[in-house]
C-alpha cells in the first residue's frame, strides 16, 4: 500500500496543485484514464470546500489530502479542521443530504457535496467537533506486465 500525503495552506490557489497531484497519483495507481477527469473534479470540489470552511472559520491549520493506493482501489481523503455541531456520516448518494445536518452548511457547501456524490460512486462524508473528512475511492486496474 503506497500513500502520499499533501498538506497545503487553506488558500484557493493551492487547490489546483492538489488536483494535479491527485490525477498523477491516480494514473500511477491504475485508475482508468476515462475516470481521471472525475478524480480531478471531485478532489477540486472537496479541497475548495475545505479551503472555504477554513477561511470562514478563520482556521490557520492546513488542509489535508491523503492519497492511498491499495491492490484493488485508489482512495483519497480530504480533511479539514472546521468544527461542526453535529456529526454526520453519509454514503454515496446521501452526501448532499448530510450537508444540511452539519450545522452552518450553506448552499455552496451543499452544492459541492452534491457534485462530489455525482462524480464518485464510493464517497463518505464525516464531520464532527474536530473537523470533517471526505473519503472517495475508485477501482484500479492492475498494470499489465510486458513479456
Amino acid at each position: 500500500m503506497a500513500t502520499v500525503e499533501l498538506l497545503f495552506s487553506a488558500l484557493p490557489e493551492h487547490v489546483r496543485t492538489a488536483r494535479l497531484v491527485a490525477a498523477a497519483v491516480a494514473r500511477r495507481a491504475g485508475v482508468d484514464e476515462a475516470v481521471l477527469d472525475e478524480v480531478r473534479l471531485a478532489v477540486g470540489e472537496a479541497c475548495s470546500r475545505a479551503v472555504g470552511l477554513h477561511a470562514s472559520n478563520e482556521i490557520p491549520t492546513p488542509v489535508r489530502v491523503v492519497l492511498t493506493e491499495d491492490e484493488k482501489k485508489f482512495s483519497i481523503e480530504v480533511g479539514d479542521d472546521a468544527p461542526r455541531a453535529v456529526a454526520v456520516e453519509s454514503a454515496a448518494g446521501g452526501a448532499g443530504a448530510g450537508a444540511a445536518e452539519e450545522g452552518g452548511a450553506d448552499g455552496d457547501d451543499e452544492m459541492g457535496l452534491a457534485v462530489i456524490s455525482g462524480l464518485v460512486d464510493d464517497v463518505e462524508v464525516t464531520a464532527g467537533e474536530s473537523g470533517g473528512v471526505i473519503r472517495m475511492s475508485w477501482p484500479t486496474t492492475p498494470a499489465s506486465v510486458a513479456p
